[in-house]
């Protein structure tokens, strides 16, 4: 059998991906991208379209994979549930191995039943929602900590900052519901009181009415669950009517996109988001064949994307097999060097080596909280 050598630092790393039983008949192993590639979220879905590409490039310079070259096959669903389910179909049907996304966790969600339905391997870089990994669906995998984590990681930042009464505004979405609903939980073991919990609908132009709430619940700063086009329009009109308590969120809005629309108001906002691996060595070698080819730097949820498709590689290295099974198996009994650092998986689907902190703007860059 053939080993591939694909080179991931200045020096050669092998992968020697032996496979002897990877798609019979076919010349090619097509892994799938599900995610947000048009649309407001697009900045989400496409670093991870970039990622993919960038893996898949690498191993297929060098021979392929037993010989067998990489075939990157990418479906949009622009995060919304009502088309994940098209885009799972469509991909499904492409005959990939296995899926890296979707990116939204309602999108997520919403695919992963066709997925499961399929034997078909899933791993994303962002879906945060807990429930994912409750058991339902056993062939999904994420690079990125769950909610829980992130609340976790809110809250006690929170009650550093000496917070005692905050209001909490989510989107009514998968994402930014849950994540609100968790840091509600877990606030008053920390000796916060939510004084205000409310949902907004997603695409509104005027918050005026929730931000005037804000302001007379008392609160001493605002937690946002949800993505950044809201996050953008909230922190905007709040700082327009002239409030100045902080704004926290999640990694929905650690986002270059958020600071590039908010503009100067973007400015002092909290974001929670994965931990900085920059110092690793392969974190170093994606970002600058990111830079090399795209001429720009990685967007949000590149690495954990990068990570995903490194992890799939490896199982199927380890699994000499497309079979999903045996790459679920291989998934959980093995660690795999990434830009994350080297990282496992338990039986759960949750990624193990991985965790959040928190950051914030300054000087129009995400830095983080130290």
């Amino acid at each position: 059998m053939k080993k591939l050598t694909v080179i991931l630092l200045t020096i050669v790393v092998a992968l020697a991906l032996t496979l002897t039983g990877c798609q019979k008949g076919s010349k090619t192993i097509k892994i799938g991208v599900g995610g947000a590639h048009t649309g407001d979220l697009a900045s989400y879905g496409l670093p991870t379209v970039n990622a993919v590409q960038l893996v898949a490039e690498e191993i297929n310079a060098n021979g392929g994979i037993d010989g067998k070259m990489i075939e990157v096959v990418v479906e949009d669903d622009q995060c919304k549930p009502e088309i994940a389910t098209n885009t799972a179909s469509k991909l499904v049907g492409e005959g990939v191995v296995a899926v890296i996304g979707h990116i939204c966790s309602g999108a997520t969600k919403a695919a992963l039943g066709i997925y499961k339905d399929s034997d078909i391997l899933t791993v994303s870089p962002s879906a945060t929602n807990p429930d994912l990994c409750d058991g339902t669906y056993p062939n999904f995998f994420r690079t990125i900590a769950s909610d829980s984590a992130q609340a976790e990681t809110e809250v006690a930042f929170m009650k550093t900052m000496g917070l005692k009464k905050v209001a909490v505004l989510h989107d009514k979405g998968d994402y930014g519901k849950g994540f609100a609903e968790l840091v509600q939980a877990n606030a008053p073991a920390a000796g916060i009181e939510v004084v205000l919990f409310e949902g907004i609908t997603p695409g509104g132009v005027d918050y005026s009415a929730i931000i005037n709430k804000v302001a007379n619940s008392g609160a001493e700063a605002l937690v946002w669950g949800g993505y950044h086009p809201e996050a953008s329009k909230l922190v905007t009109q709040m700082k327009n009517k002239g409030m100045s308590i902080p704004f926290l969120s999640d990694d929905g809005v650690k986002d270059q996109t958020f600071i590039d629309v908010a503009g100067e108001f973007a400015e002092g906002v909290y974001a929670t988001g994965p931990i900085d691996t920059s110092t690793n060595a392969l974190y170093k070698k994606a970002a600058a064949d990111h830079l090399a080819k795209y001429g720009e730097e990685p967007g949000a949820f590149f690495y954990n994307a990068y990570a995903a498709m490194l992890a799939v590689c490896n199982a199927i290295d380890k699994a000499d097999s497309t079979e999903y099974a045996a790459m679920r198996d291989a998934l959980t009994s093995n660690y795999v060097d990434t830009t994350l650092g080297s990282i496992s998986f338990d039986n759960s689907g949750e990624a193990i080596g991985v965790g959040f902190v928190v950051y914030q703007v300054k000087n129009g860059k995400y830095v983080e909280v130290k």
